[in-house]
């Protein structure tokens, strides 16, 4: 997925998949990308981020190949 908002702040990129970490005030609850990424993870996946600020943000799942 990717978006063409204000981007994500460096110092934030790393506390975006904490649960109840939001940027938006009341807008947001802070779950989204914490469920999004257990549940990616319990799947054997993993969640990149990247992004810059004023550029948006880009968000990759990976999930393994079942046989």
């Amino acid at each position: 997925m990717v978006d063409d908002g204000p981007g994500i702040e460096k110092m934030d990129q790393e506390r975006v998949f904490d649960a109840l970490f939001s940027k938006k005030g009341s807008k947001g609850t802070g779950l989204g990308l914490a469920v999004t990424k257990k549940i990616v993870e319990e799947h054997g996946g993993r969640i990149d981020l990247e992004s810059e600020p004023g550029r948006g943000a880009s968000f990759t799942i990976r999930l393994p190949k079942k046989p």
